[in-house]
């Protein structure tokens, strides 16, 4: 894949008024590779790894980002972690910086891998990624996660598929 693509992110279907139905095709096995790419950076206060303002503080960014017209429809992807307990690091991809919000750069190179199950099932899929990372010569990659829909959209649409990308 190109550097600094992503896999198609297909919205034309969205019932829910929300999320957009995520399409899985071209996303599993996907080869990524960053160099300098522009994204947002936001945290969200959990506890115990349950993210209490998600909702407050991604409505804030997409605001940002809408109002900067920073997004491309088609490269969409944000990147999630636990960077503790009580703490998530969000990276949503931009197509430039966006004002009043914290900007950052990713380099790396990743391999991806979707899952489809509920949220309780992250700490078994971060494993996985781990020993992906691991069995690319890289046991101390990072792990991130893109979660495609929400939890209610999930609902309405019977399946919540889960990207994770393991850095290798």
């Amino acid at each position: 894949m190109q550097t600094n693509a992503l896999p198609r992110y297909d919205q034309s279907v969205n019932t829910t008024g929300c999320c957009p139905r995520f399409n899985p095709e071209g996303w599993d096995g996907a080869e990524l590779h960053f160099r300098d790419k522009p994204f947002l950076r936001a945290e969200t206060l959990s506890a115990m790894h349950i993210p209490l303002n998600m909702g407050k503080v991604f409505t804030r960014v997409q605001g940002h980002i809408d109002d900067a017209a920073a997004m491309d429809p088609e490269q969409v992807i944000v990147l999630s972690r636990d960077l503790s307990a009580f703490k998530g690091e969000h990276l949503f991809a931009v197509t430039k910086d966006v004002p009043e919000e914290e900007m950052t750069r990713l380099s790396g190179d990743y391999v991806t891998k979707v899952f489809e199950g509920p949220y309780s099932d992250a700490k078994d899929w971060y494993g996985e990624l781990k020993a992906l990372s691991a069995s690319h010569g890289k046991p101390d990659g990072k792990v991130w996660f893109f979660y495609t829909t929400c939890p209610n959209c999930a609902k309405a649409y019977g399946s919540n598929y889960v990207v994770g990308l393991a850095e290798v």
